[in-house]
């Protein structure tokens, strides 16, 4: 794979990383054991273990405003802006409907491959390699100070703290199925509806 060869990551099994490309739907398809999900779950953990560490080591935040500035680069947006510098669409193996409605570019399925290539590098060649892949793909948005996440919940609380008025929010609406609801909720200040 060209990929681990542009960070010269010799793999100890290319099997792991091939799992890491492979979404369920091509696994159920071709009949395969595994799909991606599993190293998602490894690799959503190690990519915040060692953003966490750098922040530690190279920022002089408080506990909340690192935990903030980690938020900003593991959000969906941000994994899947790395999966595209990566070209890790060229290397996703979809089932065919997948596929036909655009699944290569689908922020949700890009930003889980980048999490599962972590986890596969991971697996494979150990925490040093996987820290150095990181530095080399995210912590430059870091030093670059980019922003991709913003909490306007947060922004808005911290907003209302100093000015002693009462926020509240109410759930006005439900839709769709339990496992994808969307929510409909009003937020008041003073009991007053503002949006």
């Amino acid at each position: 794979m060209k990929i681990l060869e542009d960070y010269k990551i010799i793999p100890n099994d290319i099997t792991i990383y091939e799992t890491a490309f492979t979404h369920s739907s091509y696994a159920n398809e071709h009949k395969l054991a595994d799909d991606y999900e599993r190293l998602e779950f490894v690799g959503d953990a190690v990519i915040d273990l060692i953003l966490s560490e750098y922040l530690y080591k190279n920022e002089h935040f408080e506990e909340g405003a690192m935990t903030k500035q980690r938020a900003n680069y593991v959000c969906e947006q941000a994994l899947y802006q790395y999966a595209l510098d990566l070209n890790l669409q060229d290397y996703l193996r979809l089932g065919k409907g997948e596929d036909t409605s655009g699944g290569k570019y689908k922020k949700a399925i890009l930003a889980d491959v980048f999490e599962a290539f972590v986890g596969a590098i991971y697996l494979d060649k150990g925490l040093e390699v996987t820290r150095d892949f990181i530095y080399k793909t995210v912590i430059p948005f870091i030093t670059n100070n980019e922003g991709f996440f913003i909490d306007y919940k947060s922004l808005l609380q911290e907003a209302i703290a100093p000015t002693q008025r009462m926020l509240d929010y109410e759930l006005t609406d439900e839709q769709g199925p339990a496992h994808d609801k969307v929510f409909t909720i009003s937020v008041k200040i003073n009991g007053i509806v503002c949006g």
